[in-house]
């Protein structure tokens, strides 16, 4: 009963916190897509695994896989597969525990953004899109 207001708004609250989620993940997608060779390059910086293939994946997970989720198809298991790809780009990208003074203070605060972010794609792979969405339709 004291919940009655987020009851009756699930699915108004599900579907902005899709956009907000992925709101930084269209963005980044963008980027990386419309400068294709820097990404390849940032990644080959970081040690990446065959740098092309890293920058496509990136591509298609920030982009792509982004509107997907904001739209709501297949939403479990691409939040799932979200959660996946933020987690380890928070264990490539982040690694502040191998950093020291200010690098590793800002890298912190990311790595902790990322955990937060997947929380977020895993608590989505469990609630599902709701009723406005491809999936609720």
């Amino acid at each position: 009963m004291r919940y009655t207001l987020f009851d009756n708004q699930r699915d108004v609250i599900i579907l902005l916190a899709r956009i907000l989620l992925m709101i930084l993940f269209i963005m980044s997608g963008w980027s990386k897509l419309t400068g294709f060779e820097g990404t390849v390059g940032y990644l080959a910086s970081l040690g990446a695994p065959v740098p092309p293939v890293a920058a496509a994946v990136a591509v298609i997970m920030e982009f792509f896989v982004a509107i997907v989720l904001v739209l709501g198809f297949y939403t479990r298991p691409l939040a799932f597969l979200m959660a996946l790809f933020v987690f380890g780009t928070a264990l490539m990208g982040h690694h502040f525990w191998t950093m020291v003074d200010a690098e590793r203070a800002a890298n912190s605060v990311q790595f902790f953004k990322n955990m937060s972010i997947v929380g977020g794609m895993l608590l989505l792979s469990v609630t599902g899109a709701g009723k406005f969405s491809v999936d609720g339709r």
